[in-house]
């Protein structure tokens, strides 16, 4: 039996869906994010991250009333601490129905009123601010988290045996050494499925750690790994991601996780959750976050 929040993301998953060609809001699909952070022990009241989740749409169009076509990559991005996520099927649709719809005199103006239309919507469908920008057709990708390293370089790829497929926090292994060290890791085979549709979702995910508890990286392998007959949305394998780290390192340590998805449907997610501590200390990271949620288009 679906629980609430599938049956809210379901309304269009999985479903023959015409969509429309008038400007529709009534499309957009709003999911809460507390029935999964309760099976992790995340309080929705005392988050225990920061972040955002930042989304691209490479397929946004409309048109200026008198038909000539307006085509962007949009970014959308809001914060963690809201008590929604938009579900990414109605959101498509959503956009969608712009690309018809008639909008201003201007290329200009029919971009201005689109991103007003869209802050609004989205703004309070979530219940929270949204922040929407236009990506022109002169911005240049800029490669972002630069110092992270491939932790497949890290283990012996021969010996390594991996077995379990199921979120597995037991896998997760660590060692204590003397000082405090930093950890720039980069994992490039994520994989999970959605929770409704049971399609694959691939990505990359990026963590960071600053502690005296090293997690031994064949055991950070293993774990990542068995996300990928999980099904969940985007933003809630990157919470689990980081709860479980969390949980196995000291009180007060710097924690970053992100996960950069590939497109799916035209659009991207890129779940990013962090400690306070981190954003105030690691400028590096933080530059990272902020280039993200501001205007590069990320891969």
């Amino acid at each position: 039996m679906q629980n609430e929040t599938d049956k809210a993301a379901s309304r269009f998953l999985g479903k023959k869906v015409s969509g429309s060609d008038i400007y529709n809001p009534e499309l957009l699909v709003s999911v809460p994010r507390a029935e999964n952070r309760k099976q992790y022990n995340i309080d929705n009241n005392h988050l225990p991250f920061v972040g955002c989740d930042v989304w691209h749409a490479y397929e946004f169009s409309s048109m200026t009333e008198s038909g000539l076509p307006v085509t962007r990559v949009m970014k959308i991005k809001y914060n963690c601490n809201n008590d929604f996520i938009i579900e990414s099927k109605s959101l498509k649709l959503y956009l969608n129905s712009f690309n018809m719809s008639r909008f201003g005199q201007t290329v200009e103006e029919c971009l201005s009123i689109c991103k007003d239309l869209i802050t609004k919507d989205l703004s309070d469908k979530l219940q929270t601010q949204v922040y929407v920008n236009f990506i022109n057709e002169n911005s240049k990708k800029i490669e972002i988290f630069k110092q992270f390293q491939n932790i497949m370089n890290n283990i012996d790829q021969t010996s390594l045996k991996i077995d379990r497929f199921k979120e597995s926090p037991e896998l997760l292994k660590v060692e204590t050494t003397s000082d405090e060290q930093e950890y720039y890791l980069m994992f490039d085979s994520l994989r999970s499925n959605c929770r409704v549709t049971h399609q694959p979702d691939f990505g990359t995910a990026f963590i960071f750690y600053k502690s005296k508890k090293h997690i031994l990286e064949h055991s950070l392998v293993q774990y990542l790994t068995s996300f990928r007959s999980e099904y969940h949305f985007h933003e809630e394998c990157c919470e689990m991601i980081f709860k479980r780290l969390q949980d196995i390192l000291n009180d007060n340590d710097e924690l970053f996780v992100c996960a950069l998805y590939t497109r799916r449907g035209g659009i991207d997610i890129s779940p990013i959750r962090y400690t306070l501590n981190c954003q105030e200390k690691d400028s590096k990271i933080l530059s990272d976050i902020n280039t993200l949620a501001r205007g590069c288009i990320n891969q």
